[in-house]
């Protein structure tokens, strides 16, 4: 029973983070743990009931074929009350080439229609940031892949293991679950014992490696020769150094302003210890509210006081960022364990080696850049090509585009050719990637492709409750502006009233809930 928890779950990560349980910032903790996984467990219990009576989850309705022959799957929004409360947004997964409309339901609960398939173990190697990303780990491997998981969390957030196993202990009960605890050394004892059958893992690429090939010299020789020390199937999610691509528009000063808000939050959230944070700003050279951009998102960030760097590493990689631009104006103030923001502005895009597109700082850092073009789609045309090739990792990238935009059309069809040759798993217009990965409908994962020598952001997906087995990546597409301010926004004055109640929606969605959730929501 998840919700009986969930309060002493969320006060317990409040605690680890240094975060005040009576601050506005402590409803973070209930969008990143509670509402997620209540979210996840209620899909999950749609998806299956389907299965019962129709064979396959539902769609959100009817699939289109795209102009470069892909399906598209609808997912979002499925019901009343997604119309209601995630208004103006809507989700689609695009399947990889050849899978063909109509064979694509043959594509989906493969796990509940293959007789012969049997059970396996898997590793789930929980992360140490984000409170859901194990426990729905787990979640898909048991339901949608039909294994049986071995759950090991992450020293960094092993305090939530107590109440995982009291959440989840019907499944326990039975066998199919069971969580663990230790270092790199429990890990890597687990991932070669031979009744752990499949891994799977969200961390870093090079905690990745270090397991695939062996840590050091002599992992990085094994690499070098292709000798993997282990070969089991590996899934994995493994961060990101993720583009937020403005297109030039008419904003007004106030369309400036939300999104700086916006922006800023892409960075904020959990002080910058997310695979999905914003890494890299993408402007027009040319465009002329680019400064008046840059301005406003500073003082987003100075009304956003800066957080305790919980995650080990942080200030020492904040400062290999600091030192390679110190240049750089660090934004709040330092000490008492926290960090300021850093935005590192001017970037070269034709850098060949630069920190900031080669690297993600995992931390309060990011960075802003430029480039030239004669046009609107040419411009596009280059920051795709920009973020597909000079940016590490396939995780996920937005675009933020004005409505006004839009209506031109040859700005529309180029960044619908933006949506499609974006090589990402997750792209999401006009709002933060984080949001895509609360949606729990959508996949989370990395750009397919990728192999063991050059893993990136990772192999496999994740959430994708309606179970398909040949996504490529998820679109999300929301409205400029949003009113009232999103529930995830940095800046929303009654987070810490308002996720909770969110959280307990999403448990068991019900009309009589609304009008309290509104008469909140229009507060913030």
């Amino acid at each position: 029973d998840y919700a009986a928890i969930a309060e002493s779950w969320v006060a317990a990560a409040n605690r680890a983070k240094g975060i005040a349980p009576d601050s506005v910032t402590a409803g973070e903790e209930w969008l990143g743990g509670p509402l997620c996984i209540n979210r996840n467990l209620r899909m999950l219990r749609q998806s299956l009931r389907d299965i019962q009576r129709q064979g396959r989850p539902l769609l959100a309705g009817a699939a289109r074929v795209l102009p470069n022959g892909q399906v598209a799957a609808p997912v979002m929004p499925q019901d009343f009350y997604e119309r209601l409360l995630y208004s103006g947004i809507s989700a689609e997964i695009w399947m990889q080439p050849g899978v063909k409309l109509e064979r694509l339901t043959a594509t989906q609960a493969l796990a509940y229609h293959s007789p012969e398939a049997q059970g396996r173990v898997v590793l789930v190697l929980g992360a140490g940031n984000v409170a859901s990303i194990g426990p729905m780990d787990t979640l898909y491997k048991l339901f949608v892949e039909n294994y049986v998981v071995l759950l090991k969390m992450n020293p960094v957030n092993a305090y939530l293991g107590p109440f995982i196993e009291k959440a989840f202990r019907v499944l326990s009960e039975q066998g199919f679950l069971r969580v663990v605890y230790g270092g790199s050394e429990e890990g890597a004892y687990l991932c070669h014992h031979p009744g752990v059958e499949e891994i799977h893992m969200t961390g870093s690429d090079k905690t990745f490696e270090a397991i695939v090939f062996g840590p050091g010299l002599e992992g990085a020789q094994r690499k070098a020769e292709r000798r993997p020390l282990l070969t089991k199937p590996f899934t994995s999610e493994l961060g990101n150094v993720s583009p937020v691509i403005i297109v030039p528009g008419p904003w007004s000063t106030a369309d400036i302003e939300f999104q700086a808000a916006n922006i800023a939050t892409m960075l904020a959230n959990n002080a910058g210890f997310n695979c999905v944070a914003m890494r890299v700003i993408v402007q027009h050279e040319n465009w002329q509210q680019r400064p008046q951009l840059l301005a406003a998102l500073r003082q987003a960030f100075s009304r956003i006081p800066p957080r305790h760097a919980y995650y080990p590493g942080a200030a020492a990689r904040y400062e290999a960022f600091y030192a390679v631009h110190p240049q750089a104006r660090p934004i709040g103030a330092d000490g008492n364990g926290k960090l300021p923001w850093l935005l590192i502005t001017d970037l070269d895009a034709n850098a060949s080696d630069e920190i900031c597109f080669t690297t993600e700082s995992f931390c309060s850092a990011a960075a802003e850049t430029c480039i030239s073009a004669t046009s609107i789609p040419e411009y596009l045309a280059r920051a795709v090509a920009f973020a597909n090739q000079k940016l590490w990792g396939t995780l996920s990238a937005t675009l933020i585009v004005h409505p006004a935009s839009l209506k031109n059309p040859e700005i529309n069809a180029a960044v619908e050719r933006a949506i499609a040759d974006l090589r990402y798993g997750t792209v999401i217009v006009n709002h933060w990637s984080g949001m895509a990965y609360g949606l729990i409908s959508t996949t989370w994962g990395a750009f397919p492709g990728h192999d063991i020598y050059d893993i990136q952001s990772g192999a496999g997906v994740v959430h994708n409750t309606l179970m398909f087995s040949q996504p490529e990546k998820s679109v999300v597409r929301g409205p400029f502006r949003a009113w009232p301010t999103p529930l995830w926004f940095a800046t929303n004055r009654v987070l810490h009233r308002l996720a909770p109640k969110a959280a307990r929606f999403e448990a068991a969605p019900a009309v009589y809930k609304i009008p309290s959730l509104v008469a909140t929501a229009v507060q913030g």
